[in-house]
């Protein structure tokens, strides 16, 4: 009788317990590698140190998969996975990682996460009917983001600040035309190996774009903290956080998954305010705050739409 309340207790953890932690080590640290990357680009290039991370990442997926004799893909899946190379990487990952080095971590992840508004948007313009949950949606988001700068006003006044808000913000453009292509090719292939082979041909996409333009620096220029931040992200972000993420949607309901997109910029901001000394105003946590109430009620409607 013990043993088979102590194997239920076993199997309840299992089924319920890991995805939870799971989901709660996607929230976390997604949010962290915002700060990993803000560091990194304060000594290199920013688009090398994407490069970087991703060939490592790549070919760590890549190999493991190669290892196992897992197949390839076959035909159009190449096309696809092709298409998100350069939308999901060399594009939301690249303009992301770049435009942190002209704005705060916390401001990044902020906008970063604003992504699911370029869904409601672009399947507009395709001519879905939008819900009127979407757009009392859109409007507070619209509301918060004026909130949260308002304390950077002025900034707004630098090139440089503006050039870090064009980049950020045409990452999460980038990133939702990826999902909605994902949406539309979803194929039964291996998401992991996909995953791989998109991080290693966005690589050489990013190292061809860097080479052109001059922008790389020699290896042995890039200084230690530059290489510790480029080992994180891999690590962290690229490899165990993302299979920890396709876990939690393995296991998880859709509606508790995607708390991790809420969790993420809060994570973001308090350590970069911590750790970097970046500002934090009341004006930036209500804004915040509002901003990611606006998130939630886009989020339900476009689940909505799915079901």
């Amino acid at each position: 009788m013990r043993a088979k309340i102590q194997q239920a207790f076993s199997n309840k953890v299992e089924s319920i317990g890991l995805p939870i932690l799971a989901l709660c080590w996607v929230s976390f640290f997604w949010g962290t590698t915002w700060l990993a990357s803000k560091e990194g680009v304060k000594h290199m290039p920013a688009l090398q140190l994407a490069t970087i991370r991703q060939f490592i990442g790549g070919i760590l997926y890549v190999g493991y998969f190669i290892l196992k004799k897992e197949p390839w893909p076959k035909g159009k899946q190449w096309r696809t996975i092709l298409v998100l190379s350069i939308l999901n990487f060399a594009c939301s990952n690249g303009l992301s990682t770049w435009g942190v080095k002209y704005i705060s971590s916390g401001l990044g992840a902020i906008i970063g996460a604003i992504f699911p508004i370029w869904i409601v948007i672009i399947c507009f313009f395709k001519g879905e009917r939008i819900a009127r949950l979407a757009v009392a949606g859109l409007l507070i988001c619209f509301v918060g983001v004026c909130i949260i700068f308002v304390d950077h006003l002025t900034d707004f006044l630098n090139p440089q600040f503006q050039f870090g808000i064009f980049l950020s913000v045409a990452s999460t453009i980038t990133w939702a035309f990826g999902i909605l292509h994902t949406k539309k090719k979803a194929a039964s292939f291996n998401p992991y190996f996909s995953l791989g082979l998109q991080m290693f041909i966005s690589s050489f996409i990013l190292f061809g774009i860097t080479e052109a333009t001059g922008t790389n620096i020699s290896l042995d220029k890039i200084p230690a903290t530059a290489w510790w931040a480029i080992g994180y992200l891999v690590i962290i972000g690229s490899v165990l956080t993302f299979i920890a993420f396709i876990y939690t949607l393995q296991h998880l309901p859709k509606e508790i998954s995607s708390i991790y997109a809420y969790i993420n910029p809060i994570v973001a901001i308090l350590l970069g305010y911590m750790l970097f000394g970046e500002t934090l105003t009341p004006a930036i946590i209500i804004g915040v705050l509002v901003t990611l109430i606006g998130l939630y009620l886009v989020n339900s409607s476009i689940r909505k739409i799915k079901k």
